[in-house]
C-alpha cells in the first residue's frame, strides 16, 4: 500500500512539472515551442488518467465571454485558459490568422473582405469548428471571445456544438459602465503576439511599454480614443444586447460586475464555475 501511494505521489508531481513547463511553453512564440507544449499537454492528460485525476465537469468548460471594449476580457481569458486547460478563441486573431495562413476559410474570408463585406457567419462558425476538431488545445473545452456578436450567430454555434453532442455551459459577461471604460481604454496597453493588456495607470508594465513575460515592446492601439470608443460602445450594446438575452432564456447567462479589481473580477469568475459544479 505505501509503494502504491508513492507510486501516486510520484506521478501527481510529475503532473505538476509538466503543467508548470506548459506554462512556461505558452509564453514562447515559435512553431517550436508550440510543438513541444502540444506534446507536454498530451502527456500532463495521459498521467492524469494513470493515476485516475477524474475531470470535473468544470474542466469541460465550454463559454462564451462577453464584454465591450476595456472590460478586462484580455486579462481574464488567459486566466481561466490555464486554470481549466482550455483554448482561448479570439475570432479577430483566428480570422487574421486563417487569411496569413492562406487557408480555404481564409481565402474565402480575405476574397469578401476584399469587397468590402462582411465574413458570413458560416465561415465563422467553420473556423471555430476547425479549431475545435484539430487544436488539441480545445480537447477540454474552449472560451470564445469576439462570436457571437449577433442571434443568428450564437444560433448557428448551438447547431455546430449540437452536431459535436455538445453544448455551451457558460455565457459569461463583463459589465461595466461606459465613462469607467473610457478611462480605462485611453491608457490600455497591448502585447500584440499574446494579447496580453496592461493600463498606464490601473495596472501598469514593470518597464515602461514593455511586455513582462517577453519583454517585447507594447503598443497603443491606434482607435483606443475616447470618441472612437463611445462609438463601438453604440454598436457594442445593439449587437450585444439581444445576444445576452438569447443565453438569459438557455439559463446559461451570467453576469459580471468588471468595474472591480481584477483579483475580484477573478474571485466572482472561480465562484460561478464553482456553482456549475455542484
Amino acid at each position: 500500500m505505501s509503494s502504491s501511494n508513492s507510486q501516486l505521489d510520484h506521478l501527481k508531481s510529475l503532473v505538476s512539472q509538466l503543467q508548470a513547463k506548459i506554462e512556461k511553453l505558452e509564453s514562447q512564440a515559435s512553431s517550436t515551442a508550440g510543438d513541444l507544449k502540444d506534446a507536454a499537454v498530451d502527456t500532463v492528460q495521459a498521467a492524469k488518467e494513470k493515476v485516475g485525476i477524474a475531470t470535473t465537469p468544470a474542466q469541460h468548460l465550454r463559454m462564451v465571454l462577453m464584454g465591450p471594449p476595456g472590460a478586462g476580457k484580455g486579462t481574464q481569458a488567459p486566466n481561466i485558459k490555464d486554470k481549466f486547460n482550455v483554448c482561448h478563441l479570439a475570432t479577430g486573431d483566428m480570422l487574421r490568422e486563417q487569411v496569413k495562413q492562406g487557408t480555404d476559410l481564409g481565402k474565402q474570408a480575405k476574397k469578401i473582405m476584399d469587397q468590402g463585406g462582411l465574413v458570413s457567419d458560416e465561415i465563422m462558425v467553420g473556423m471555430i469548428q476547425q479549431q475545435l476538431d484539430e487544436n488539441k488545445e480545445c480537447a477540454l473545452g474552449f472560451i470564445l471571445d469576439g462570436f457571437p456578436r449577433t442571434v443568428p450567430q450564437a444560433e448557428k454555434l448551438d447547431t455546430m456544438l449540437e452536431k459535436k453532442d455538445q453544448k455551451l455551459e457558460h455565457a459569461i459577461q463583463l459589465l461595466v459602465n461606459d465613462n469607467l471604460l473610457v478611462s480605462r481604454i485611453t491608457g490600455r496597453l497591448i502585447h500584440p503576439a499574446s494579447g496580453r493588456s496592461y493600463h498606464n495607470e490601473f495596472a501598469p508594465p514593470k518597464k515602461p511599454m514593455t511586455d513582462d513575460i517577453t519583454g517585447e515592446p507594447l503598443i497603443q492601439r491606434s482607435d483606443d480614443t475616447a470618441d472612437t470608443l463611445r462609438k463601438r460602445l453604440v454598436t457594442y450594446h445593439q449587437q450585444t444586447d439581444p445576444v445576452a438575452e438569447y443565453y438569459k432564456t438557455k439559463g446559461i447567462w451570467t453576469g459580471i460586475d468588471a468595474a472591480q479589481s481584477p483579483k475580484t473580477v477573478w474571485s466572482s469568475l472561480l465562484k460561478c464555475f464553482d456553482e456549475q459544479k455542484k
